[in-house]
């Protein structure tokens, strides 16, 4: 049974953590993840270097840390949208106001993923188009439900897939750098991802899947 003591040691650890995970966004802001150290992000948080690997075995490892806790964010407001019985009915207008409600959510972590999916150190690029790859699939199981592909081959739906999560990544990176409180930027944002996914859908019923 925990303690008290236990009990507020590791809320005292989670928050620690999250003060590192902090400190390195903002240390990467300008100079990208590859270049901020370990000492830089203790300095930060106010703790020894040494006390840095009682929560990451390196910078990378916290790098993966931010990668995740993206995605997750991403992930948990699709299942929750999913739940509901008319978003399958209106999955494009779903699709947008997701992308921009993660985003808004967890801006600082879209922006991170956004600069480092190409920049950023080998371990994180890789854990980024493994999360992109596997959203990918995901998508590629809900989009042959829908009407005029439900006969299409494996690659033509996972190409369909590629198409989708390619124009929510153009989209995500617009809305990680659109500033705070223009509602009016995010409504353009908003409509023109819908209206980019209704053009790709409207070729559904026109191809031809060999």
């Amino acid at each position: 049974m925990s303690t008290p003591a236990a009990n507020a040691r590791k809320l005292q650890k989670e928050r620690t953590r999250e003060a590192l995970m902090t400190a390195a966004l903002e240390w990467s802001l300008d100079r990208g993840f590859a270049q901020v150290s370990l000492r830089q992000v203790s300095q930060a948080v106010g703790v020894v270097a040494s006390a840095f690997y009682r929560h990451f075995e390196s910078m990378d490892d916290l790098g993966l840390a931010l990668v995740e806790r993206c995605f997750g964010t991403l992930r948990t407001m699709i299942r929750d949208a999913q739940r509901d019985p008319h978003v399958f009915e209106n999955i494009i207008d779903a699709a947008a106001t997701i992308l921009v409600a993660s985003v808004k959510a967890s801006r600082a972590d879209f922006a991170f993923v956004v600069r480092e999916r190409v920049a950023g150190p080998e371990p994180v690029r890789a854990a980024i188009k493994h999360e992109l790859d596997l959203f990918e699939s995901e998508l590629a199981m809900t989009l042959v439900r829908l009407p005029n592909i439900e006969n299409w081959n494996s690659d033509d739906v996972h190409m369909l897939a590629r198409l989708f999560v390619r124009n929510m990544q153009a989209n995500a990176e617009l809305a990680a750098n659109m500033p705070e409180d223009r509602p009016d930027l995010e409504a353009q944002i908003h409509d023109l991802a819908r209206r980019e996914m209704m053009l790709i859908v409207l070729g559904f019923k026109d191809w031809r899947s060999n």
